[in-house]
């Protein structure tokens, strides 16, 4: 997990993941914590996308990084592991800075989607995010955005949202949101291949067929 904070701040240092990150983005000792936080909270995420392809690969006998990779390369779909992305450039908007209100109201009424609202396994909120709020002020725009987006379709930030505010808050590089869920995720899914290797069982799916059938006519047979 060190190595892979490292390689995500783009920095050498192999000491705590939290420390590294800290270090490579010149946060202080409030901001490492927050940083630990953040990376417990992503560790782990049930049987998502990512995961389970990492358990798909580990079933195969495949080596550890392969598993990594193998949850890196589906994270990197933009519905996994987007949000962060979509978020950070909803926020840039001039029009949301200005009005949240206004600018919720337009995205809906054009049928856009609100990243980082709303999460179909917490109905009541994302308790990963409200673990993070509980030592994270957010700015004035951040907090006219959440009233907003509650008060017109009842959602609530969700982890993604959280790490973008913390990556705001911190002033931390563009990007940093994802580099915590990528170093936190790394810890999980190195679990979740060495618990699939112990299971010593191939993950294969079966998938049956939904489309018309056709009877099949044989020639008929030469007298």
């Amino acid at each position: 997990m060190q190595r892979i904070a490292a390689a995500a701040a783009g920095t050498r240092s192999a000491g705590a993941a939290q420390t590294t990150l800290a270090a490579a983005w010149g946060t202080d000792v409030d901001a490492t914590d927050l940083l630990r936080r953040a990376l417990v909270l992503c560790a782990d995420h049930e049987l998502n996308a990512a995961t389970f392809a990492v358990r798909v690969a580990a079933s195969t006998g495949a080596s550890l990084p392969a598993c990594l990779l193998a949850g890196l390369a589906t994270l990197s779909g933009p519905l996994h592991g987007g949000a962060t992305d979509r978020l950070r450039a909803m926020m840039g908007e001039p029009g949301l800075r200005g009005d949240p209100a206004r600018a919720v109201a337009a995205r809906l009424a054009r049928g856009e989607d609100l990243p980082g609202f709303g999460h179909r396994l917490y109905p009541q909120g994302d308790p990963r995010a409200a673990a993070l709020f509980a030592d994270l002020a957010p700015g004035r725009t951040w907090r006219r955005l959440l009233c907003a987006v509650e008060d017109q379709t009842g959602r609530r930030p969700n982890i993604d949202a959280a790490l973008v505010m913390l990556e705001d808050a911190l002033h931390l590089p563009v990007g940093a949101a994802m580099a915590v869920i990528v170093a936190g995720r790394s810890a999980g899914w190195i679990a979740h291949a060495l618990d699939q290797r112990r299971n010593g069982s191939l993950i294969r799916l079966r998938a049956v067929y939904g489309g018309p059938i056709r009877e099949t006519v044989y020639p008929a047979a030469a007298a």
